[in-house]
């Protein structure tokens, strides 16, 4: 096989992206007849036709474009296969989220298809580095954490598992914002993943539906007959479809992520253009296309709010008119769609769903209210993500009003009938307050999460704790009403991105202990049981991670300046910056660490490297301050010579689904630290403890699991359980500050005199006072129990035996946590569909 000379092939290291990625005298000519050969003839032929340009111009962005493109054509026989057989089927999943967080396609692809390999051998004859141009990939934020990169991992789970689905959400122009940070402070830039074209998608211009807001309900009564509804609105938006292959592993089979792009019905007033107003001529286009532009747009003023409320009913609506459609075309009777449609509400963000399918039933296919609504209630399902009042989402009445009057009539009819029985049997006014769908305690407001329970036909929790918590809080009245609607699904992660994708030196040294069984099903990594105290293969195991470690170090010190050793202890929180997630908690553990270290400088300290990352929501005041704590801790513990090679603080800017693929493999330590009762499951601590991480962490979300399947001797927890803090809150005792230990104390007092922040010493005035006056996330309270924990790591790190033993059984142990173990209990349990 002919290739080029290498010597006309630049340093990648500090080659520019304008810049052609290699030059050369003709163009490539590769033989022909292997997969390799026709792989490149396939690049080749992307590169001329599709992105028009040649081997001796193209950039590495060129190179990206026809690679990406090359590989989707290996995909689109098998889609078309599969979407024949799909519609062939008895029933497919409709997987309804806000949020997707895909992040970069070209691997995930690649490593499905098999042609990982391939792709790196062919490109590399063409003298193209496969490494560099996938990191040429934007990453597709089109998520703000746990939730939407769930719903990626579920949809490559169902693509791998053959189960015919449909992922439906949005195509966010800019997804969630792209962080910096100027001076420790977080800035928030716009996510412009499509500023060139992606070459994933396939945009359906002729998938087109309406999608309407304001305007008036007209009622015509008829004698004997009920009343009919006719929805005249005021505005129209149009949805068009953008189709996303999702394969599954091995290629088998190939699934469709559909996300929504808004487009205005008429995207330009003629009239006032021609008379002047060029700005005022496309207003309503601007207004139309604002729902597709941003994912969570702020909601502090009342057009955000508005705003979010128009995403949520957009995608909905168009969704479920596609779904409709559908079903309609293939099967007709819409009394069936049960049978041939489970549709999964991810989060409250969809629940409108119960209202406007009842509206599309009803209204626009003028079927009777009962048989709409047994259609509904057996075909509609609800995951709860949280237990958290203010994170449950509540409409206003009054918006809901203005922006959708037909739904707020149907909503009003569901809880009169939802009420009703109820009402006619108890005279207890407080439990009908508590379950109905209209909130009347401040103002009036729709319950969302009412809504969807109502009207699902299951209802899930993501793991044992949440799941009884469920029933014991926030839906204990309406589990009460509908007793065995609430079932448990604890979350699972993709393994072929977190391991094989994100971990090739782990996954190679599996592969040769274990065998390509391994690949295939997860429970084969407890054979990895049997060798956790083989001290050749703890060599090995040690040996891969340090690699990672020192890709980890390098990327710290390209992205930040800080240079850390890769043989210290890694002790990292890759989370959401959120109060209950505890980052501060974290902070001033460090703070006290180094209290100490200055205080003893002679003794021994076991290094070790705090690794932070995560976004703050861009109103969220009080989480961006513990950004900008954590960078002024950083910057002093970092600079200071008395813990040199001690102690090194970094908070990594900016952190997406690829940051991730690098931080997981290096992390030994894994910081699960949430408020007990708080956390609804968690993924990362799945990810990390796969990677061979050991968790610190509370008895909060999917750590109990966890805990269950690795040994409590191979797991930190700390802590008050939920039950303890709630008895500490009933005691008043989150308020005493007379609680407070000396150690704890002193870390705050630090922090309050300007320690790390002697330019503003009353910077974290109120982070400080928040915690005498009310600890509601339990960070004094726990703050004892997580510093001698963290000492137990310290002593097990210092028998690396000891700790490679335990890191190895995290690994074999935790094979349970795999998505396709939860999707093949929502398709039994849930959706009733055949794996």
């Amino acid at each position: 096989m002919e290739s080029f000379d290498q010597s006309l092939v630049p340093s990648s290291a500090h080659q520019d992206e304008a810049e052609p990625a290699y030059r050369a005298s003709e163009p490539a000519r590769p033989a022909s007849g292997t997969e390799t050969e026709a792989f490149q003839q396939a690049i080749l032929a992307k590169l001329t036709y599709d992105v028009g340009t040649d081997p001796a111009h193209a950039t590495d962005h060129d190179w990206f474009t026809a690679t990406a493109l090359a590989v989707r054509d290996r995909a689109m026989d098998r889609w078309m296969v599969s979407k024949g057989r799909n519609q062939a089927g008895d029933k497919q999943v409709c997987y309804f989220s806000l949020e997707f967080l895909i992040g970069r396609l070209l691997s995930d692809t690649l490593n499905n298809l098999r042609l990982t390999d391939c792709a790196r051998d062919a490109l590399a004859g063409l003298g193209v580095d496969l490494d560099r141009i996938r990191a040429i990939e934007p990453d597709a934020a089109l998520g703000n954490g746990g939730l939407g990169r769930l719903a990626a991992c579920f949809m490559e789970s169902m693509a791998s598992l053959e189960v015919p689905a449909y992922g439906y959400g949005i195509r966010y122009e800019h997804g969630l914002f792209r962080q910096e940070l100027r001076d420790g402070w977080q800035q928030e830039l716009p996510e412009d993943w499509l500023i060139r074209e992606n070459p994933w998608e396939f945009e359906r211009s002729d998938l087109v539906y309406r999608v309407t807001f304001g305007g008036f309900v007209e009622e015509f009564p008829a004698s004997g007959r009920p009343t009919r509804f006719a929805w005249k609105p005021a505005e129209t938006v149009q949805a068009v479809a953008f189709d996303t292959p999702v394969v599954g592993w091995r290629g088998r089979h190939v699934n469709t992520l559909r996300l929504w792009s808004a487009r205005a019905a008429e995207p330009l007033r003629l009239d006032a253009f021609n008379s002047g107003d060029h700005v005022g001529a496309l207003a309503d286009r601007a207004r139309a296309e604002a729902i597709s532009r941003v994912l969570y747009p702020g909601d502090e003023t009342e057009a955000g709010r508005e705003l979010r409320l128009r995403q949520e009913f957009f995608f909905t609506s168009a969704s479920l008119q596609d779904l409709l459609a559908r079903h309609t075309r293939l099967h007709g009777d819409l009394h069936t769609l049960p049978d041939h449609a489970a549709i999964q509400l991810n989060d409250t963000h969809p629940a409108l769903a119960v209202a406007e399918l009842m509206r599309l039933l009803v209204d626009e296919r003028h079927l009777a209210w009962d048989d709409a609504w047994a259609i509904a209630t057996r075909t509609l399902n609800y995951t709860n993500h949280t237990l958290m009042p203010e994170a449950l989402e509540r409409w206003p009445v009054s918006l809901m009003e203005q922006l959708l009057p037909r739904h707020l009539q149907i909503i009003y009819h569901i809880n009169w009938l939802h009420l009703e029985p109820l009402i006619r049997r108890s005279a207890d006014i407080e439990l009908i307050k508590a379950v109905s769908v209209i909130d009347e305690s401040q103002g009036r407001y729709v319950r969302m999460g009412h809504l969807a329970f109502i009207g699902a036909h299951k209802v899930n929790g993501v793991s044992a704790l949440h799941t009884d918590l469920m029933r014991q809080t926030v839906f204990r009245d309406l589990n009460a009403l509908y007793p065995g609607r609430i079932v448990n699904k604890t979350n699972g992660i993709t393994f072929r991105r977190w391991l094989h994708q994100a971990n090739p030196q782990l996954t190679q040294l599996l592969t040769q202990e274990l065998g390509e069984a391994v690949l295939d099903d997860p429970g084969a990594l407890i054979k990895l049981e049997r060798l956790a105290d083989d001290s050749a293969f703890q060599d090995r195991f040690r040996s891969q991670r340090s690699a990672s470690k020192i890709s980890l170090a390098k990327l710290v010190a390209d992205r930040t300046g800080v240079q850390i050793d890769p043989s210290a202890l890694f002790d990292i929180h890759i989370k959401r910056i959120h109060e209950y997630k505890r980052q501060l908690l974290n902070i001033l553990e460090v703070v006290a660490l180094y209290d100490a270290i200055r205080s003893e400088p002679g003794r021994h300290w076991v290094p070790r490297v705090k690794i932070f990352a995560g976004k703050a929501a861009a109103s969220y005041h009080r989480a961006k301050l513990i950004i900008k704590l954590a960078n002024d801790v950083a910057k002093i513990v970092n600079s200071d010579p008395v813990v040199a090679g001690r102690l090194k603080v970094v908070f990594l800017p900016n952190y997406n689904v690829s940051l991730a693929e690098t931080i997981i493999p290096a992390a030994d330590l894994s910081e699960q630290i949430s408020t007990a009762g708080m956390e609804a499951s968690g993924t990362g601590n799945m990810k990390l403890a796969l990677n061979g991480a050991l968790t610190i962490g509370t008895l909060d979300g999917a750590n109990i699991e966890i805990r269950e399947c690795v040994g409590e001797e191979n797991i930190f927890i700390f802590g008050m359980t939920a039950e303890e803090v709630e008895t500490y809150r009933k005691a008043g005792l989150h308020r005493d500050r007379a609680g407070w230990s000396a150690r704890f104390e002193n870390a705050i007092s630090l922090i309050s005199a300007g320690a790390f922040s002697p330019d503003d010493p009353h910077r974290f005035d109120s982070l400080i006072h928040a915690l005498s006056s009310d600890d509601t996330f339990m960070v004094a309270g726990d703050f004892d129990s997580y510093w001698a924990t963290q000492r137990r790591v310290d002593e097990l790190w210092q028998e690396p035996s000891a700790w490679s033993r335990a890191s190895v059984l995290n690994t074999a142990r935790v094979g349970w946590f795999s998505a396709d173990r939860t999707i093949r209990e929502y398709a039994d349990d849930i959706w009733k569909v055949p794996v």
